[in-house]
């Protein structure tokens, strides 16, 4: 985990536990970039889930976080960025998984219907599965080839 750089933001429903998230990457040995917001003042998760996306596309972090109240918004908004592949987890295999089989480069979290401590077990989990590729890269490959 250490020397992976993570971008991450949230909307005002996800501010708490994006803080958490991002003091426990730091931990870890992560260099966080952290997007805000940084209050709890209504914002659009459209706004924020483009700086992450940015940030990979433009290869200045390795993976994104984002969350939102449901982690829905947020995986909307970064699934319509050509090269992402945003995926809502709410167990540590699921975030397993998105890694092995789907090379996802985003994860998102849903702040009301995740326990702090499962989150946390997610991200690490997101962060530390490597891609399997494989049969699994000429699924990617199609995906990309059908709707471009």
């Amino acid at each position: 985990m250490d020397n992976k750089t993570i971008s991450i933001a949230s909307d005002h429903a996800g501010v708490s536990l994006k803080e958490l998230v991002a003091d426990h990457l730091k931990e870890k040995g992560c260099e966080v970039i952290n997007h805000g917001p940084f209050d709890d003042q209504s914002v659009d998760y459209p706004d924020y889930a483009k700086k992450v996306t940015k940030d990979i596309l433009g290869q200045e972090s390795d993976f994104g976080i984002l969350i939102c109240g449901s982690g829905q918004g947020m995986a909307i908004a970064a699934n319509k960025q050509s090269g992402i592949r945003a995926a809502l987890c709410y167990t540590p295999e699921i975030a397993e998984l998105s890694r092995l089989h789907n090379d996802c480069n985003v994860l998102t979290l849903g702040s009301r219907f995740i326990d702090n401590n499962v989150a946390l077990q997610c991200v690490l989990k997101f962060i530390d599965t490597p891609f399997e590729g494989g049969r699994h890269q000429n699924r990617i490959n199609k995906i990309w080839v059908f709707f471009l």
